[in-house]
């Protein structure tokens, strides 16, 4: 059971950001489809990729430099675990370890922490920066690195996925 609606009520009780800012709920939902369409072919596990994709970013202080930020999504997963979601320990583990070092330039683990990773680094192309699938040990698709980085540059957002979680779109 995830109830990703009542997941993003309680992220936004104590988000200090612009729920559509640059590391907002349109990053987030771009976040979830990278992750999905990179699962195809890594097989990573679904629900752990749409809880990162919601927690990864969902305790910044700051748009800049926020050391930390990942280490507090994943204490917040933790503390919403058993109330907004059911994960088994290993599941869980996955999910707490990509929140806490998604910044980080480390990149072992299991191919579902390396597929959310790579999922996050997908979007960077909205801050100005090109994805570089050098950096990222598995193989993606140039397609998908140009669709992910043309929706990342527009700063897309997912109706798909709002409607999913309850979001209302910044443009109507």
């Amino acid at each position: 059971m995830i109830d990703e609606p009542a997941i993003i009520r309680a992220i936004q009780e104590g988000y200090s950001l612009e729920c559509h800012g640059v590391h907002g709920v349109s990053h987030w939902a771009r976040v979830l489809t990278n992750g999905l369409r990179l699962a195809e072919t890594t097989h990573a596990d679904p629900d752990v990729l749409a809880l990162f994709a919601l927690f990864h970013d969902a305790r910044r202080w700051n748009e800049n430099d926020d050391p930390g930020h990942g280490q507090r999504g994943a204490d917040l997963a933790r503390s919403l675990r058993g109330e907004r979601f059911e994960l088994d320990d290993a599941r869980f583990e996955l999910l707490y370890e990509a929140c806490r070092v998604h910044t980080s330039d480390v990149w072992i683990g299991e191919t579902t922490l390396l597929t959310c990773l790579a999922a996050d680094r997908l979007d960077l192309p909205r801050v100005g920066i090109t994805f570089d699938p050098d950096r990222v040990p598995l193989t993606i698709a140039p397609d998908l690195i140009a669709w992910a980085d043309a929706r990342a540059r527009e700063d897309f957002e997912s109706s798909e996925v709002f409607l999913r979680w309850s979001v209302k779109p910044r443009r109507t």
